[in-house]
């Protein structure tokens, strides 16, 4: 790309890429715009101060549409001309960034470190660092956490130590412990101190070295009886209803009337737990799901948006007659009981079905596993399988590798049998 002045018309122009890179102002050297694949291009000034031996600094100046080329390039000849001078203002604002603690590293972090995460991922990492690290560790300077600090962080997660039960203005709020919950915020923290590394707060992160506890999720896949009992559940509940579950100690006021007895749940319901399985779709996707994202015609979901960026779902006949099936009352597919708002959730009408259907414990997501397993065991490739469920890398499909041992093992015995050739009479 040929270096010219950078001005709104050039950095209107620069489209993302596949990797993130950086478009330089040939009249001012050392100002750049950083280009994210996501779009956002982020004004930058780099520079030496005192020679070549001296470190490259480097430094965000503001997002483009909030902040103007003008006020960018006017902040870039500052530095520029104080290194000229031989004062690096870069580094002497970052040995005062070191001495900021976790919790100021935190907002920063939330403000500048997120822009490639999804809302709901920023959402549950602002609920753990609120929750968890800003408790245990918030008022440390980020200079003197170690890696001691992380393993006793991570310990004290597990057994609960920042575990409360509180009402708030919305409802109740329940923050729990555990190794699940250490480790998925440990890996948190490591990747807010390597945002510290990387704007050169710190030399090392902290996190490096330190054994997490193994995440202890289990994927469940529903064999052939299992999912017999599902759908049968399914059809009970949208038809005759699913029968209450009387509590002994329940007084008799309160006791459901006799023709009150069975609940009939919403096709809404039934359609999104029936699509969840014969999809592989994660539960947001078919939640947020719009009438114009369907291609009936060619069976095509078409998404704007999902965990892994824009995505095509390919549907069956019979996932194509799900949708046919279900009333069309709202924008989404699954409606929700505000008009211009998706429904939030499955947990209520999950839990009577799974336990009507004796099938406890078993998870909305464990669908999509099962989805998977069914499609491995019927001779699909891994790539294919990786394809249906919208997997961006290789490793994450990986997983399911060892459910193609039944059709593996089928083929040896083939091959067997042709060797050993027909019994001689």
């Amino acid at each position: 790309m040929a270096q010219e002045r950078l001005t709104k018309t050039v950095v209107d122009k620069l489209d993302p890429g596949a990797k993130d890179y950086f478009a330089w102002c040939g009249k001012l050297s050392g100002f750049g715009v950083r280009v994210w694949p996501n779009g956002k291009k982020t004004f930058v000034v780099q520079y030496r101060a005192g020679g070549r031996g001296a470190p490259t600094r480097r430094k965000s100046l503001g997002t483009f549409g909030v902040v103007t080329v003008d006020q960018a390039r006017k902040a870039a000849e500052d530095y520029l001309a104080s290194a000229h001078l031989g004062n690096d203002l870069v580094g002497a604002e970052r040995k005062v960034r070191a001495e900021m603690t976790v919790s100021q590293l935190c907002d920063e972090y939330i403000e500048h470190g997120m822009d490639t995460k999804k809302a709901s991922t920023v959402k549950t990492d602002k609920g753990r660092i609120n929750a968890h690290i800003r408790p245990l560790l918030g008022k440390k300077k980020i200079s003197a956490v170690t890696r001691q600090d992380i393993e006793r962080f991570l310990s004290d997660v597990a057994k609960g130590k920042t575990a409360r039960d509180k009402r708030t203005s919305k409802g109740r709020s329940i923050v729990t412990g555990g190794k699940g919950t250490a480790t998925r915020t440990a890996r948190l923290l490591g990747g807010i101190f390597t945002y510290a590394v990387n704007q050169g707060y710190l030399e090392a992160n902290p996190r490096k070295g330190v054994k997490l506890y193994k995440d202890g999720s289990k994927d469940r896949f529903l064999n052939r009886d299992e999912i017999d009992r599902l759908l049968q559940t399914l059809e009970e509940a949208e038809t005759i209803g699913l029968p209450w579950e009387l509590r002994e100690d329940a007084k008799a006021k309160h006791r459901p009337k006799e023709e009150n007895l069975r609940e009939v749940l919403s096709p809404h319901v039934t359609g999104a737990i029936r699509l969840l399985l014969l999809t592989g779709c994660r539960l947001r996707e078919i939640l947020h799901l719009r009438w114009e994202e369907i291609d009936f015609e060619r069976g095509f979901l078409l998404l704007p948006d999902s965990k892994t960026g824009r995505k095509t779902v390919y549907l069956s006949d019979v996932a194509v007659e799900v949708l046919r099936d279900i009333p069309r009352v709202s924008s989404y597919v699954i409606a929700g009981s505000q008009q211009d708002k998706p429904r939030s959730d499955l947990k209520r009408p999950w839990q009577r079905i799974t336990r009507h259907a004796q099938l406890e414990n078993l998870r909305l997501h464990d669908l999509r596993h099962t989805f998977a397993s069914i499609a491995v065991e019927q001779n699909m490739s891994l790539y294919m399988v990786g394809k249906l469920l919208g997997h961006k890398s290789p490793e994450t499909t990986a997983r399911y590798a060892h459910l193609a041992r039944d059709p593996i093992q089928r083929g040896i015995n083939e091959i067997g049998e042709m060797i050993r050739g027909k019994p001689k009479s």
